[in-house]
C-alpha cells in the first residue's frame, strides 16, 4: 500500500512536470507564430514608390504611354502596395541617359529600346529591330517561347539590369524625305536619322546616319540639321507634324520590321521586391506588350489616310534595287558583327535559327494567305 502510494505521487509528480514543459512549448510555439505572422503582414504592407525614366516625351502616344499603361497597372493589381511614377525624356535624364540612370539604381525602372545602346551592348540591338529581320509576332514569339528572352538577361546581367518585353510599334515606315529616291545615288550624302544596323546600313550605302531623340527630331528635319529622318510609323508620325516639313513618306521600313520596346529594371531593386510584387510586374508588362502593337495596328492605317488625303504627302515604295541592295549590306554587316563578337554571335545564331524556321512555317501559313486575300 506504502508502496503503491508513493508510485502515484511520483506519477502525478511526473504529469505535472511534463504539463509544464507542454504547456511552455505551446506558449513559445504561439508566440513564434505570432512574430511571423507580424513580420509576413510587416512584408505584406509595404509598400514601394519607384520612378521611371523613359526615352519618350512625356504621355507621348503609344511609346510614350506603354510605361503610363504598366504603372497603372502595376498600382490597380497590387492595390496600391506599389506606385510608378513615370518621368519622359529630359524630365529626369535625357532620352539617351535611361539606361545609365536604371544601371547605377539612380532609377529604379526604364523604358525604352535596346538599340540605343549599342555602343555598350552590340547584341541588344536584336531585341529591338534587326534590317530584314523578325515582324511584330516573331520576335515575341523568339523572345518569350524560343530562348531569346534568356539571352537578353543574360546581355544585360553585367549591367545589373533586368529586361522585360514591353511593346511593339508592328513593321514601321522608311521614312521622311524632302527629295525621291528612285537609286542609291540619292541616298549618297543623305544626313539621315535612323538609329541601330539600320543606320549602319545606311552608312554603307553612302548615307549619312544621325542619332537624335525623337522630340528633336522635327525641328531637326525643318532646320536643315538632318535630310530626312524615320520614326515609327503614320500614328506617331503624324502627331510630330512630318508632314509640314517633308514630302514624300517612303515605305517599307526594312530596317525596323518589329520594333520591340524594353522595360528595364534595376537588377538589386527587382532582387528585393517580394514574390507577387515580381509576377505582377511582368504580368502589366505582357500586357501591355500586346496593348501597343493593338494600338498601333489600329492606328496606323487611319493616320496613313489623312497624310495622304488630307495632307497630300506623296506615298512612295523604294525602288527594288535599293531594296536588294540594303539587305545585301545588311547581311553582310550582321556577319561581320557576329564574326568579331562572341556574344553578338551566340545572339545571332538564336536569332537567325528562328527566323529561318518561322519563315519556312509562314511560307504556308501567313504569308500564303495574306498573298491569297490580297490578289
Amino acid at each position: 500500500m506504502v508502496g503503491n502510494g508513493l508510485c502515484k505521487i511520483r506519477e502525478n509528480i511526473m504529469i505535472k512536470k511534463y504539463s509544464s514543459l507542454l504547456m511552455i512549448v505551446l506558449i513559445t510555439a504561439c508566440g513564434n507564430s505570432e512574430v511571423n505572422h507580424s513580420n509576413t503582414n510587416q512584408i505584406e504592407e509595404k509598400t514601394y514608390n519607384w520612378r521611371l525614366v523613359t526615352a519618350w516625351p512625356k504621355n507621348y502616344p503609344g511609346l510614350g504611354m506603354a510605361p503610363e499603361r504598366i504603372a497603372r497597372l502595376v498600382e490597380e493589381m497590387s492595390d496600391g502596395q506599389m506606385k510608378i511614377t513615370v518621368y519622359g525624356a529630359g524630365e529626369q535624364v535625357p532620352a539617351f541617359g535611361v539606361f545609365d540612370a536604371v544601371s547605377s539604381g539612380s532609377h529604379q525602372m526604364g523604358h525604352s529600346g535596346g538599340y540605343f545602346w549599342k555602343g555598350k551592348v552590340p547584341a541588344a540591338q536584336f531585341f529591338t529591330g534587326v534590317p530584314f529581320g523578325l515582324t511584330a509576332d516573331e520576335i515575341n514569339a523568339w523572345t518569350n517561347r524560343g530562348g531569346g528572352l534568356e539571352l537578353w538577361r543574360e546581355i544585360y546581367e553585367p549591367f545589373n539590369i533586368y529586361p522585360i518585353p514591353a511593346g511593339n510599334t508592328g513593321t514601321q515606315m522608311f521614312g521622311w524625305f524632302n527629295k525621291e529616291i528612285n537609286s542609291l545615288d540619292d541616298v549618297k550624302g543623305l544626313k539621315m536619322r535612323i538609329p541601330g544596323i539600320g543606320g549602319e546600313v545606311l552608312k554603307r550605302a553612302g548615307g549619312i546616319p544621325v542619332t537624335l531623340p525623337g522630340g528633336e527630331l522635327f525641328t531637326a528635319l525643318q532646320t536643315g540639321v538632318i535630310d530626312a529622318t524615320e520614326w515609327v510609323g503614320p500614328y506617331n508620325d503624324l502627331t510630330f507634324g512630318f508632314q509640314q516639313t517633308a514630302k514624300y513618306y517612303y515605305y517599307p521600313g526594312w530596317h525596323e520590321p518589329g520594333s520591340m520596346l524594353e522595360l528595364l529594371i534595376n537588377k538589386d531593386e527587382w532582387n528585393s521586391l517580394p514574390n507577387h510584387l515580381q509576377v505582377i510586374i511582368e504580368t502589366a508588362a505582357k500586357a501591355v506588350n500586346q496593348d501597343i502593337l493593338d494600338e498601333y495596328t489600329a492606328r496606323n492605317n487611319k493616320a496613313l489616310r489623312e497624310l495622304v488625303d488630307v495632307h497630300g504627302v506623296q506615298l512612295r515604295k523604294l525602288p527594288d534595287d535599293v531594296i536588294a541592295e540594303f539587305k545585301s549590306i545588311a547581311h553582310n554587316i550582321l556577319e561581320e558583327n557576329a564574326a568579331k563578337d562572341e556574344t553578338v554571335n551566340k545572339v545571332y545564331q538564336s536569332y537567325l535559327s528562328f527566323k529561318n524556321e518561322v519563315t519556312e512555317y509562314h511560307k504556308v501559313s501567313e504569308d500564303a494567305f495574306v498573298e491569297a486575300r490580297n490578289n
